[in-house]
């Protein structure tokens, strides 16, 4: 015997409040450990995976592999950074992009292909601050493409139309407005650089102008669909640099299309709709594979922009 007490001691009033403190604590703990959870791979692996294959095979080409490789590897740059955010849990095959790096300008051509086609697949359904980076870099893709022949040129953009059902509103209004004003901006170009290119690129400009014009005519559309004054053209535009001759028209109109590809990925950036996401998607991948054809023709390098969009 002790003479200690056998009956059972209530908690005080601290230790209810400790207890009560440790069940805050493990409420938030226990939801964070939830099936809730995403535990799939990252949908953005495959991509940095072929990314990283398809910039070293175009550096093991020497400089006919060059600009496929510096584009390639930025690519994989953002990538990484976004996958490497996310954390996500890796699959444990390693997929079909864990292929041996493309040895040809043939492969790299293939690859550059499933690359984009693979990147514009996903731009529907990303959350926002994937969807815009991915829609860069299959532009970017798309753009590659577009340099060389040898890289296959690839397919044209898909059609800029009215999205069946667009909602547009706030800040997806006010995205539509400054593609608008871009789209403005490129055909006032496209008029101008007229009187100073060569009569063979007569057909580029024609069909750039009437692109642009196409394109003017969606944005107001929609924007009156949602009850939103379209925004006029401005009486007249100054280029950032004179425009004295055949290379300084091709420079222009280059950076007139870098500007409406610029404005089309904002509207990728401000909305949530597929539809919309997919027209300014074509949209910024046509400006950027017509301002790689420009670029070719004046000279400038890169001839492809890694990521057309993005600022520099």
């Amino acid at each position: 015997m002790t003479g200690r007490s056998t009956e059972p001691t209530l908690p005080s009033r601290r230790t209810f409040l400790w207890m009560g403190a440790l069940a805050a604590v493990a409420v938030p703990l226990a939801a964070a450990c939830s099936p809730g959870f995403d535990e799939s791979p990252d949908p953005l692996g495959p991509l940095l995976r072929a990314a990283e294959t398809d910039a070293a095979g175009a550096k093991a080409l020497g400089a006919e592999g060059e600009a496929v490789a510096t584009a390639r590897a930025a690519h994989a740059a953002a990538l990484k950074t976004e996958v490497d955010r996310l954390n996500r849990p890796k699959p444990e095959q390693p997929g079909p992009a864990a292929t041996p790096p493309p040895s040809s300008l043939d492969g790299l051509k293939e690859r550059l292909a499933v690359a984009r086609k693979q990147a514009e697949g996903l731009v529907p359904s990303l959350p926002r601050y994937r969807a815009g980076m991915v829609a860069s870099i299959a532009a970017g893709c798309a753009a590659l493409q577009q340099s060389s022949e040898k890289l296959g040129r690839g397919d044209d953009a898909g059609a800029v139309d009215v999205p069946a059902g667009v909602q547009l509103g706030g800040e997806t209004a006010d995205a539509v407005q400054q593609a608008l004003g871009a789209e403005h901006a490129a055909i006032w170009v496209y008029g101008l650089v007229s009187a100073y290119l060569p009569a063979a690129f007569g057909g580029a400009v024609s069909r750039g102008t009437a692109e642009h014009v196409k394109r003017r005519n969606v944005c107001e559309r929609m924007l009156s669909a949602a009850g939103q004054p379209p925004a006029g053209p401005e009486a007249a535009y100054v280029p950032p640099k004179p425009v004295t001759d055949a290379n300084s028209a091709m420079e222009l109109v280059a950076t007139a299309e870098s500007d409406v590809a610029a404005a089309w990925l904002g509207v990728i950036d401000r909305t949530d709709d597929a539809a919309l996401r997919t027209t300014a998607l074509n949209a910024l991948v046509g400006s950027a594979r017509r301002g790689t054809a420009w670029r070719a023709e004046f000279g400038a390098k890169p001839v492809a922009v890694a990521m057309p969009g993005q600022s520099v």
